[in-house]
């Protein structure tokens, strides 16, 4: 293999080989086979999935295991057209998505129209960048794509190889084109200013966002916190990067109005808010102008300027995390805050909120995994109801413990996320919460799961109704129109694709169906039957 012909495509494969990818998804057509050929030849397995929009969250679900970046596979036309859904899901939950795609050659597209359209007119709205293979360039290409998807914030870049360069003969740089980006943090009159609002500051608060996750600076963070004793407020993608069971930890916000009841006075309440790498893409209209910086002191640290206005400070740095909190926190003493223990009474008022000991129901189902599971279990959720609910229940112990979609709350994610999570943590439990309506979208990529092997455990909430949806036709007085569809027996769904499967009405039966999952060969399907309006006054 090593003697073959160096290729644009062995190029561009052995570029994405050394950003650390191990695995693309997707599914072939014969504009990319050159490309597929030449991932395997790099290393990188590539996975055939059912479906390129379950192929995109299999890819990110590696990510988030192994933070290389993800490789999602489309042929031209249809193929690249079915992953528009994902594409768009990574540009607003800030994922490192490499998309690949296969396109005829522009001299042919002159004068053949089957299947041709300009994919990079499609990609540039939803991508932070487009690119179009050049075979003298591969290399230089692979390395600028991989550079701005991972470089803040996050998001997806797409490439289209044409099918002639793919195959032309290319010539590999001599060595990777970029160093480490060093870290920037504030100095001079803004830093003085930060320190002298955090050393007067007698009731503070944080909120914590995913930029935390991309910096890699949670260590830092816990020390800033501890030793500012400031409390603090997560997204719901940043659940984790301090343990929730943390005395300091008010646990996370995003979609819940119950939880947000509770929250949002205390936001009120802080004499200084610390947004620390906040992205308010995960919030819903509840949180925008949360804080006014015109009566209160407001710091952001961003991993780039404001530009969606959801929120304004009164001091805004562009910078690294980690770095960041360094300088602020040096020389500062420590001291007690929230001096009337507020941060203590809204912890407490949440944990009434959302009670861990229904009889049934779908807190009841999630606190019931959440027992039943390893601290370690790596959890999934698809968007809906219960995925609002299983945000403020689910008790995260590390980073990206609680994968989904809350930047573009997308249906169809948690069961191809839960593959690719097991894909690349084999070692690990997974198991993913997804709405019955949700699940059908993606009930073929069970298949994908049976033939890679994984052992994911697959909980589906069966109440025949797209609950979220329901519940606010119902708060706006309005008919019952597009929502209610029949039960099916998704128990027998996982058993016809190779996996078990088991229907579930109680607490001790899901119990059963958990600890036997834990030690099957094969994935599991859970239907957890649970009554229609069963999210009402819980959410």
């Amino acid at each position: 293999m090593t003697d073959l012909p160096l290729r644009a495509a062995d190029v561009l494969a052995r570029r994405l080989h050394a950003a650390g990818c191990r695995f693309a998804f997707g599914m072939p057509g014969g504009e990319v086979l050159t490309l597929i050929d030449a991932l395997e030849r790099a290393g990188i397995r590539f996975v055939l999935t059912r479906h390129e929009n379950a192929a995109g969250f299999m890819a990110e679900g590696v990510h988030h295991r192994d933070g290389a970046p993800a490789i999602l596979v489309g042929t031209l036309g249809p193929g690249l057209l079915n992953g528009i859904n994902v594409v768009a899901n990574a540009q607003q939950d800030r994922v490192p998505l490499i998309v690949l795609s296969g396109c005829v050659d522009e001299a042919e597209a002159l004068s053949y129209t089957h299947q041709v359209l300009d994919h990079q007119a499609v990609m540039r709205p939803i991508t932070k960048a487009s690119f179009r293979l050049n075979a003298e360039a591969a290399g230089v290409l692979a390395d600028k794509a991989v550079a701005i998807a991972m470089g803040p914030r996050q998001g997806p870049v797409h490439i289209d190889v044409p099918i002639s360069v793919a195959d032309a003969p290319a010539r590999p740089l001599p060595a990777p084109g970029r160093g480490r980006v060093a870290a920037l943090a504030p100095f001079g009159a803004d830093l003085a200013r930060a320190k002298t609002w955090l050393a007067e500051a007698e009731r503070p608060l944080a909120v914590v966002g995913l930029d935390v996750l991309r910096d890699g600076s949670g260590q830092v963070l816990r020390a800033f916190l501890e030793h500012l004793q400031i409390p603090f407020v997560t997204s719901y993608k940043a659940k984790g990067v301090l343990r929730e069971d943390h005395p300091l930890c008010l646990g996370a916000a995003g979609l819940s109005p119950l939880a947000d009841g509770h929250l949002l006075p205390l936001v009120g309440q802080a004499d200084l808010v610390l947004g620390i790498g906040y992205d308010p893409i995960e919030m819903r209209t509840g949180w925008r102008h949360a804080w006014d910086a015109g009566r209160q002191r407001v710091i952001d640290i961003v991993a780039e300027p404001n530009r969606h206005d959801m929120h304004y400070a009164t001091l805004e740095i562009a910078g690294d995390t980690g770095a960041t909190l360094e300088a602020l926190a040096q020389g500062l003493p420590t001291r007690p805050r929230w001096p009337d223990g507020a941060p203590d009474r809204t912890r407490a008022a949440l944990a009434a909120a959302f009670p861990q000991d229904a009889e049934w129901g779908p807190g009841a189902v999630i606190a019931e995994t959440r027992a039943v599971l390893p601290e370690t279990a790596l959890a999934t959720a698809d968007s809906g109801a219960h995925r609002i609910l299983l945000s403020q229940m689910w008790n995260c112990t590390e980073p990206r413990g609680l994968v989904q979609s809350s930047g573009l709350c997308t249906m169809g994610c948690a069961v191809p996320l839960a593959i690719g999570q097991a894909l690349a943590a084999p070692d690990r439990v997974v198991v993913s919460f997804s709405g019955d309506a949700g699940f059908l979208m993606v009930a073929g990529e069970l298949a994908t799961a049976a033939e890679l092997g994984v052992a994911p455990i697959f909980v589906v909430f069966v109440d025949a109704s797209l609950a979220l949806i329901e519940l606010k036709q119902r708060q706006r007085q309005m008919a019952n129109r597009g929502v209610d569809f029949g039960r099916h027996d998704y128990a027998a769904m996982g058993r016809a694709f190779g996996g078990a499967g088991v229907t579930v009405r109680s607490r001790p039966e899901l119990r059963a169906a958990l600890e036997a999952a834990m030690v099957a060969p094969t994935f599991t399907v859970i239907a957890a039957e649970i009554d229609r309006g069963a999210y009402d006054g819980r959410i």
